[in-house]
């Protein structure tokens, strides 16, 4: 198979696996994680209270949600650029033999 047909396939695969579990389950509510872990140590220990408080604490879920996004391109930026340096590297001593 060609690289190009390889990537395809992936790309595929990809977009099935994100797209699927919206059509299995179409009445689900997906949210986040945090609610949930909030609603059992409520449940558990009513009585528990929070020994910490975040520094800051955004106005809306939108500037939450636009914060943990830029969070995560931050940091896939400096994993892409670490791996482009070191293919860089490998190229580059590779070339020299």
């Amino acid at each position: 198979m060609k690289k190009i047909n390889i990537n395809l396939v992936l790309l595929l695969l990809v977009v099935i696996l994100i797209v699927s579990p919206f059509l299995l389950n179409r009445d689900a509510a997906y949210e986040g994680s945090d609610g949930e872990a909030e609603a059992a140590i409520s449940e558990l220990h009513p009585d528990y209270e929070p020994w910490f408080t975040p520094v800051y604490e955004p106005k809306s879920g939108e500037i939450e949600s636009l914060l943990f996004t830029l969070q995560g391109c931050i940091g896939t930026g400096i994993i892409a650029y670490v791996i482009g340096v070191q293919r860089g590297r490998r190229k580059r001593e590779h070339a020299d033999h």
